[in-house]
């Protein structure tokens, strides 16, 4: 027999997929749900975690609990992802700082060196799609006030020869601020990318923290095997 949490979950799916709640429509308030289905308010909660873990509700603290629209799904790969049509709308801040915590060794400086933070935060329509914090030497970074296209154009233009990216990729649960950020449940699983680009000279002129929600993304990486003879295998 499924638990109340689980039966409540499956009513509100119900609901959902026949059109009675729809897309982007508030629900009723967690007070209102829990007196209709005679509850506590946890065991609502609960139920209401499962749906936001599905991609199917999501919460914006402060004004209640709604239908999400149907997610695209973007495809991370080696670098770069797929570009959805229509294209994912980003906004980017720029922050200076000094280097701290993982930074130092991941861009081979010495602690407290003057670094500069881009965050980039895409959305699909009005909900978050995905972010990523990119750090570069102070010396590097794009000045100005830059759109984020522009920014991502001037950073490839002030290290153009690249001779290596590495990336790390992860599966893991978000941080509070990240799960705030991209309104999904601290439950839902995300792909987190740590990628690390380095010049033709030895510098690392960036390192990038990558998340990506599980439920509208995934990752492809290409590895192409060659014969004996050298020549790329079919």
């Amino acid at each position: 027999m499924p638990s109340r949490r689980h039966a409540i979950a499956d009513d509100l799916r119900q609901q959902i997929r026949t059109g009675h709640f729809k897309a982007g429509e508030r629900l009723p308030s967690e007070a209102q749900l829990a007196i209709r289905y005679t509850v506590s308010t946890p065991t609502l909660r609960s139920a209401l975690a499962l749906l936001q873990g599905e991609g199917l509700v999501e919460k914006i603290h402060g004004s209640g609990n709604y239908v999400r629209r149907p997610l695209r799904r973007f495809t991370y790969v080696g670098g770069a992802g797929t570009s959805p049509i229509p294209p994912l709308r980003a906004t980017v801040r720029t922050t200076n700082l000094e280097a701290h915590g993982d930074l130092p060794a991941l861009l081979n400086v010495p602690p407290l060196s003057p670094l500069t933070e881009l965050l980039y935060v895409t959305h699909d329509g009005k909900a978050p799609h995905s972010l990523a914090r990119i750090y570069v030497p102070r010396d590097l970074a794009p000045s100005g006030c830059l759109s984020p296209d522009q920014t991502r154009a001037r950073l490839a233009d002030l290290h153009p020869s690249l001779s290596e990216i590495q990336e790390r990729l992860g599966a893991r649960l978000p941080t509070q601020e990240e799960s705030t950020a991209l309104r999904i449940s601290t439950s839902l699983p995300v792909l987190s990318v740590t990628r690390v680009a380095t010049n033709t000279a030895g510098r690392v002129v960036e390192a990038a923290f990558i998340v990506l929600p599980g439920d509208r993304a995934d990752a492809l990486f290409t590895t192409r095997l060659t014969t004996n003879e050298g020549t790329p295998t079919e």
